[in-house]
């Protein structure tokens, strides 16, 4: 049995997603420093470039070559800017799932990004590779990620209490330190049966959401 995700790219109409690469350290690293990201992730603060190096050089290397996962840099078509990030992890062969998580840049948000590249993944995942499960986990007062999950055709399943730490500023001061803070969790899940109808609705909004992959 394939316990491992092969090295892929997926196109959608307005979307590369692809591996990292060296030329990416830079705006990975701007990224993951910004007020939501380091709310709502557990990514050391601040987030420099050796960060960024090394996650992208290692870190998401080894994922997928010893079979937990795949990190996929999403890029704009036109433009092949960062706009993200889109990553399966704690992969299940026997059970064929996965967790799905996605980060976007600030400049890039309220434009579907997030999305169209989740769906693409998901639409890989179950048609490509033959998988039965997708799960996502949002922290409770996350809601643009909890839209994402509903957009794509996720069925929430419960909350799971306490059990991660977001961060705020200390005192809600915008140029204070951050504190830790214990947070529900909402578990979604997403079968392949979900996804009837969902590409279409999305392309309702200005876009298709899968076209290739190679």
């Amino acid at each position: 049995m394939t316990t491992t995700f092969p090295d892929i790219s997926i196109s959608t109409e307005r979307l590369v997603l692809r591996p990292f690469e060296d030329a990416d350290v830079s705006a990975y690293a701007e990224m993951m420093n910004d007020e939501m990201v380091t709310a709502w992730t557990s990514a050391p603060q601040p987030y420099t470039e050796d960060d960024a190096r090394d996650w992208i050089t290692r870190v998401a290397p080894a994922e997928r070559i010893e079979g937990r996962g795949i990190a996929l840099a999403v890029t704009e078509f036109l433009t092949q800017r960062l706009v993200g990030i889109v990553q399966l992890r704690d992969t299940d062969w026997r059970v064929r799932s996965s967790e799905l998580n996605y980060v976007v840049a600030p400049w890039a948000r309220g434009e579907g990004y997030a999305s169209e590249a989740a769906l693409a993944t998901a639409q890989w995942l179950f048609s490509d590779q033959r998988f039965e499960r997708i799960e996502l986990r949002t922290a409770a007062d996350n809601t643009a990620a909890q839209q994402v999950a509903q957009k794509i055709g996720c069925i929430s399943e419960g909350v799971l209490r306490g059990a991660w730490i977001a961060r705020t500023r200390n005192g809600g001061d915008p140029f204070g330190g951050w504190i830790d803070v214990r947070t529900d969790l909402i578990v979604w899940s997403l079968l392949p049966e979900d996804l009837e109808g969902v590409g279409e609705q999305l392309a309702d909004s200005g876009f298709s959401a899968f076209s290739d992959w190679n």
